[in-house]
């Protein structure tokens, strides 16, 4: 039996039982398996990785594991600058656009407040997920740790936290979001993109003191739900100034 040292970074330790957290462990294994197998047996999804070090010199999930080897395992790196090592994840997607899991849909609607193209699959089963996030070239948001490790999803999140609106600012956090947030442009209900519409053409579809008190109105072109800046409007103001302040839900993750 051969067995190499594995050590976890920062919030990839999340994914691991509390006797491995910020720790160098030994596993054990027979011939040569990938690296990426490994990692993803030991509870870790591929898209949670941005670097690994086997022995200090980095390689891809397709390098065969060596006996006595010391592999180190980084999730993506936000302030540090790792240019001249070998990035495992893809480049990043040009147009930042998401699916969601069944149990996300509060939060996909909160994506879409700020302006960004969430899917959300309802009741579609998880190899229908993958290939939405492959086929689309979406961001896969799940708390489903064993959807991101199909082979096919190329970029995914396991998201931890369970509050809707602390899932927000996680995901705002760890994507680094903020500078691409646009609120108001989608519908909340179905995606869709908002259209400017006449008062006078959804005057019918107001209630009568909406009717007196406001003159802008977005109306959506596939459920032709009418928006207005009301007092739910307001709401989400709030929510997105608080967010902007203080986008980390929660203290930083441990190494």
């Amino acid at each position: 039996m051969k067995r190499a040292s594995f050590r976890f970074y920062a919030e990839l330790n999340d994914f691991l039982p509390p006797s491995q957290r910020g720790i160098a462990f030994f596993h054990e294994f027979l011939d040569g398996p990938s690296v990426k197998d490994v990692i993803e047996s030991l509870g870790v999804p591929h898209t949670e990785v941005d670097l690994i070090l086997a022995d200090g010199e980095s390689v891809d999930f397709g390098w065969a594991l060596r006996d006595g080897t010391r592999v180190s395992v980084y999730p993506v790196f936000e302030s540090i600058d790792i240019a001249p090592l070998a990035r495992v994840r893809p480049a990043p997607l040009r147009e930042v656009r998401f699916v969601l899991d069944v149990h996300l849909g509060r939060l996909a609607r909160y994506l879409r407040m700020l302006g960004f193209d969430a899917r959300w699959g309802g009741e579609v089963g998880d190899a229908e997920l993958a290939r939405l996030a492959a086929a689309e070239r979406r961001i896969l948001l799940t708390r489903d740790s064993g959807l991101l490790k199909r082979r096919i999803v190329t970029h995914g999140y396991r998201v931890r936290e369970v509050d809707p609106r602390r899932q927000l600012a996680e995901v705002v956090r760890r994507l680094d979001l903020l500078r691409a947030i646009a609120p108001f442009q989608r519908c909340l209900c179905c995606n869709d993109r908002l259209e400017p519409a006449r008062k006078e053409d959804v005057a019918a579809d107001l209630p009568p003191r909406v009717r007196e008190r406001h003159e802008a109105f977005r109306r959506c072109p596939s459920c032709g739900r009418v928006y207005w800046a009301g007092s739910h409007h307001r709401r989400m103001e709030r929510l997105i100034r608080d967010l902007v302040a203080r986008p980390d839900p929660s203290p930083a993750p441990g190494t």
